[in-house]
């Protein structure tokens, strides 16, 4: 996770967590129930929505866990299921660049609602973009995020 620390905490001052600046749990829980709502219910958010349950109440408390570990809070999901391994366990789906998208697209969403601080949540957005695109592992696409076409690369 990069340092989401701001410029304008005092040197003395112990650095305060992402988990922390965010609200803590209540706060990653409203974040994490929102974004799974924004899933359910966006027409855009179709092709993502179909790879979970129909419930979706157990990701969402799986990427409440992880969540609260990754932003510096408690390790959650280590604690309950050992380490992430996030590439790994989303191995058995086909992740690719519009499900990518269709992510963030709820993530950024429920972001713009839940973080009012626009610096916090541009430094929240460029972590999740980049855990994001590195679980893209569909053989079709590129998970540096560059555009590989023959058209691109054709010197006509």
């Amino acid at each position: 996770m990069p340092s989401l620390a701001t410029p304008e905490a005092p040197a003395r001052s112990t650095p305060q967590t992402p988990y922390l600046k965010l609200g803590g749990e209540a706060a990653l829980h409203r974040l994490t129930r929102r974004f799974y709502e924004l899933m359910d219910e966006l027409p855009e958010a179709w092709a993502i929505r179909q790879m979970h349950p129909e419930s979706l109440a157990g990701s969402q408390e799986s990427l409440f866990q992880f969540l609260s570990g990754w932003l510096g809070g408690p390790p959650l999901f280590m604690q309950n299921r050992g380490h992430p391994r996030l590439r790994m366990r989303h191995a058995p789906y086909t992740i690719s660049g519009q499900a990518r998208d269709e992510w963030m697209l709820c993530m950024r969403l429920a972001l713009a609602e839940q973080v009012p601080d626009e610096g916090f949540r541009e430094a929240l957005t460029l972590a999740f973009e980049q855990m994001a695109q590195h679980l893209i592992n569909d053989a079709g696409e590129h998970a540096c995020g560059h555009s590989h076409s023959d058209a691109a690369h054709s010197h006509a």
